[in-house]
């Protein structure tokens, strides 16, 4: 063996003792997959990925996802001896209180963690997202001679990545859009917590990944340097399929009694058995966290090669400002999180109008008016994009042969779809949003939770909201799912009540930059409420706001969101002719609300009129809060039915004259 490889099998080997001791000390986590995958990570990070770890965040980078987030000690590791911020203490401090080494990789928490990973599949259905944002990026700002955004997206999969539903959604829309910048080594060691793989996957994954239009490569020993280097070398310079390359591992190499074990996927080895580890690898037993001086040298080499190429392409971007000022200005701004300038007169105001327009297509229309300001503005549908109006009429599709394209089509994928926009979030430069009827947000639970844990802002678009979707029945119609949306934090979830609150429910979105934005959109066509006569709609911006008040003093608040609020001011006005004066409050979002101040909750809800009713074609859970003991809320609490909407309403109590009789009994009328 040459002296090169000398020194990377004890660089591997050394990755390999840093995981497992990390693991041992904090009496947690997983020692296998680091130990049989540490060949992978090492030739990524020494030959391939370029980084910078004092830039972290250097647009050109390579993404690195550990998609078997559990193995994180794998990258904690790397991420160490290559030169980021991650200490040996912080590996010490692996799995602790306030630690920076958490559990599964968390994006924000520690330098060089693209992505928060762990529920499997999610981290591979990420890069998906990554890999159309680069292309996005690359066909609207490269020119020739200024290639600023060549990056590829890596990552390690294991098992049970292949196994999840939502890597086969990913893989297929991946193949499907040729994205070439894709390059993914799957961690084949046959093992789960249950034992071997073989009890429930025996499955040709190759063939599979073939099938979706991936250029697959085999290596049967996970330990051949030179095989893993040479695939990857094959992967980058495929660049019409996204690469899969199918690695043969031993989880836990190197344990003389647990490779190729379960017991080794999930629980610490042992400090005798970490011993014999050791030693099998030429280390001294006794030695704990212990780095050798030549392998600090060599992986600290490989993080300055990064340093030299941010270095060289931000020459590269000066010179494109002064040929490109335009575009670089944009771009600027744009990865900034700033939005354009003067964005927002492109705002339609929808007049006054009885004739009835559905939020969706309110959506529709807001969305067309202000893309052309926004060109970061980029999304698509679950094949949905007619029924949530969510197509950017004047511009092209994403598609294999036009990066540039603006409008993506997921095709019935809505859990891919939700991974997806979390990668295209996490890309700075782009603004992305999906659309599927809320009631498939079921579909998209992990993605959403995923995006609020990192507090970053894919835009959720949800229409059909409700019993209002009439025939198609109980199946399609949400009852469960607003609560259930509201429930997760960080998340802000927002149902305007019309065409206008709509506007400014998209003002809210693409401004907010603390967390996903869910906008959920009526079927059914509503009033346009009169802005002149009623409450400004920018009251929407502070979460509920008083759309219509009483003349003196209020005796009771009638409260609602989407499209019930136009019921409760038909009820307003009923209740006025038999002499009873209601305060309408609009609230389209409690998370907006509960940010103001208490003088401003206490002039929308006064603590001394305590009878309310809450109206929400939803469910009951939650509205406790906002109409107190003496107050009723309207609502479902069973499923819905398959009748036109107008009987459902009828049926389930969202009358003017139901509305009416609750709110006189409150008052004991």
């Amino acid at each position: 063996m040459d002296s090169t490889h000398n020194i990377e099998e004890l660089a591997i080997n050394t990755v390999r003792t840093l995981s497992i001791d990390a693991v041992q000390k904090a009496n947690s986590g997983h020692p296998g997959m680091p130990m049989g995958a540490a060949p992978m990570g090492h030739v990524l990070y020494s030959h391939y990925m370029k980084f910078n770890p004092k830039n972290p965040q250097w647009a050109n980078r390579d993404r690195f996802i550990l998609s078997a987030g559990h193995g994180c000690m794998l990258q904690y590791s790397l991420l160490h001896l290559t030169g980021f911020n991650v200490t040996i203490d912080d590996l010490k401090n692996f799995r602790q209180l306030n630690s920076k080494t958490a559990g599964h990789p968390e994006y924000g928490l520690i330098d060089g963690v693209d992505v928060t990973t762990g529920p499997l599949g999610q981290g591979f259905a990420n890069g998906v997202g990554f890999a159309i944002a680069q292309k996005h990026l690359a066909a609207r700002y490269n020119k020739p001679g200024f290639d600023l955004f060549d990056y590829k997206i890596y990552a390690i999969c294991s098992d049970g990545d292949m196994m999840e539903g939502v890597t086969s959604e990913a893989a297929s829309l991946a193949g499907h859009l040729e994205l070439g910048n894709l390059i993914y080594l799957y961690d084949d060691n046959h093992i789960s917590i249950e034992g071997s793989t073989d009890i429930a996957f025996n499955e040709d994954v190759a063939k599979r990944f073939e099938a979706y239009n991936w250029h697959v490569q085999v290596v049967n020993d996970g330990n051949d340097l030179n095989a893993i280097i040479n695939a990857v070398r094959n992967a980058k310079a495929e660049t019409q399929k996204p690469s899969l390359i199918k690695v043969r591992t031993q989880i836990a190499y190197g344990s003389p009694n647990k490779v190729n074990t379960a017991g080794s996927h999930g629980s610490p080895l042992g400090a005798d058995e970490i011993k014999l580890v050791k030693e099998f690898f030429g280390f001294d037993p006794e030695k704990s966290f212990y780095v050798p001086a030549e392998v600090d040298e060599y992986y600290q080499a490989a993080g300055k090669k990064g340093t030299e190429a941010n270095q060289k392409w931000d020459e590269l971007y000066a010179q494109y400002k002064e040929k490109f000022p335009e575009l670089a200005a944009e771009y600027d701004r744009a990865q900034s999180g700033e939005l354009p300038e003067n964005w927002k007169d492109s705002l339609p105001v929808f007049a006054a109008s009885k004739d009835k327009m559905a939020t969706r297509q309110a959506s529709g229309k807001v969305l067309n008016a202000i893309a052309a300001g926004i060109p970061a503005l980029i999304g698509g549908a679950a094949d949905l994009a007619p029924s949530t109006e969510t197509n950017l009429k004047e511009y092209d599709s994403f598609t294999s042969e036009n990066r540039a394209g603006r409008n993506f089509h997921f095709g019935i994928r809505e859990h891919a779809m939700g991974a997806a926009l979390v990668g295209m979030a996490l890309t700075k430069g782009v603004i992305p949003f999906g659309a599927t009827f809320l009631m498939f947000s079921e579909y998209m639970r992990p993605p959403i939770r995923l995006a609020a844990i990192m507090k970053i802002r894919p835009i959720f678009v949800y229409t059909h909201d409700s019993i209002g979707l009439g025939e198609d029945g109980t199946t399609h119609q949400p009852v469960e799912q607003l609560i259930s949306l509201r429930s997760i934090p960080n998340i802000t979830v927002i149902r305007p009540a019309d065409a206008n609150e709509t506007a400014q429910a998209w003002r809210v979105a693409l401004e907010h930059q603390d967390g996903p934005v869910v906008l959920v959109f009526t079927r059914q066509g509503l009033p346009v409420l009169d802005q002149d006569k009623y409450g400004k709609a920018e009251g929407l911006e502070k979460g509920a706001y008083i759309l219509s008040d009483a003349e003196g003093q209020p005796d009771l608040i009638l409260i609602a969101t989407g499209s019930e609020v136009a019921l409760i001011m038909d009820a307003q006005a009923k209740l006025k002719e038999e002499g009873i004066a209601a305060r309408v409050v609009s609230m389209p979002s409690w998370e907006l609300f509960e940010k103001q101040d208490a003088a401003y909750k206490e002039q929308v809800f006064p603590k001394a009129i305590k009878k309310r009713l809450a109206v929400e074609t939803g469910s009951p859970l939650g509205w406790h809060k906002y109409v107190t003991d003496e107050g009723d809320i309207i609502a479902m609490t069973t499923f819905g039915e398959s009748a036109p909407a107008e009987e459902l309403y009828k049926v389930f109590g969202f009358t003017i004259e139901n509305v009416v009789g609750k709110a006189k009994a409150l008052l004991g009328n």
